[in-house]
């Protein structure tokens, strides 16, 4: 009797819990381990006062990055270019918090109970929210929940692309293709109907199609490389580690170390800090997303266009051809 067959059951039976154990922990240790980590702050206003606030900041060692502004203004303008997520303006009537909601809804609360904690108990702070998250999705729910969808999307076009046996041009157009029509139907949910999303509805589209066309490539680039696991490849990076590593749910800030950065560097991470900028930023910050989802893309496509794989399933072998006798 063949022990294959036994040798898969319990392949099975050990890799499963494996997985669950990688899934957990990809997903509830960030979430359990949230707090500030060198999270860009502002502080304006005359020096001798705005210095006690900045030093109040810089007790928490390693928790905040404080920059130093002028006035309210130049706080401000920190604020919608993304330099910092929130400012403290010291005025004669108490400290004035600026926040950005649709940078972070997590982080604008926890700027507020830190400034509330820094102050006299009878001190009133004032609040102002610079660029508030839209009508639609008031808690960024919406767009933290968006990062999944597009990771599987993009993670099922590079497999189908694979498992069909596409190669070359077409399975690029494939995918091109795909993540074209998968941007337009996301932007049509999200920004008109929900209503979650702002900006400029065609650059909106954009994003999101090449969030979905970076991932899409790269899993399909990496089964040519190496074969059909490289679809496992790319479900462990795209999915396992990308979606809880992306940071859109919080920031990646608020991550244990070095998960933020690890997940800037990933596709769904960097497609949700370009949503951000696109959608209510007016494109501030959107520079080093765009570079790292163009590099994926590129990875993929080349990898797709031009590398020799061994065929799929779903492919034909073509039969070896016998030399031609000769009399």
């Amino acid at each position: 009797m063949s022990t294959a067959p036994n040798r898969r059951a319990v392949a099975v039976i050990l890799l499963i819990p494996l997985m669950v154990t990688l899934a957990l922990w990809a997903f509830a240790w960030p979430a359990a381990r949230i707090a500030p980590r060198d999270l860009p702050v502002g502080v304006a206003g005359p020096a001798s006062a705005a210095q006690q606030l900045e030093q109040r900041f810089e007790q928490r060692d390693g928790a905040f990055d404080v920059h130093r502004f002028d006035d309210e203004a130049a706080a401000r303008t920190a604020i919608e270019d993304r330099t910092v997520y929130g400012a403290v303006v010291v005025t004669p009537q108490g400290p004035h918090l600026l926040t950005a909601s649709a940078a972070s809804p997590v982080v604008s609360q926890l700027l507020r109970e830190a400034v509330t904690a820094s102050v006299p108990e009878d001190t009133p702070v004032r609040v102002t929210d610079v660029v508030a998250a839209p009508p639609g999705d008031p808690r960024g729910s919406a767009l933290g929940a968006s990062v999944l969808p597009l990771a599987l999307a993009g993670m099922a076009a590079g497999a189908v692309v694979t498992l069909m046996g596409l190669r070359g041009a077409r399975a690029a157009v494939t995918l091109i293709g795909s993540a074209a029509l998968v941007g337009l139907a996301a932007t049509a949910v999200a920004h008109s109907w929900l209503g979650a999303l702002t900006g400029d509805w065609w650059t909106v589209a954009g994003v999101l199609a090449l969030t979905v066309l970076a991932i899409g490539s790269a899993v399909a680039g990496l089964a040519a490389l190496f074969g059909p696991r490289g679809i496992g490849l790319g479900a462990l990076l795209m999915v396992l580690l990308g979606n809880p590593f992306s940071g859109v749910t919080s920031a990646p800030e608020l991550l244990p170390e070095p998960v933020g950065a690890i997940g800037q560097w990933l596709p769904p991470g960097a497609g949700g800090s370009l949503l951000r900028s696109v959608a209510f930023f007016d494109g501030s910050a959107a520079g080093a997303a765009v570079l790292t989802l163009s590099l994926w893309t590129l990875f993929g496509l080349t990898a797709v266009l031009f590398a020799r794989r061994a065929p799929t399933p779903a492919e034909p072998v073509e039969p070896a051809r016998e030399p031609a006798l000769t009399g």
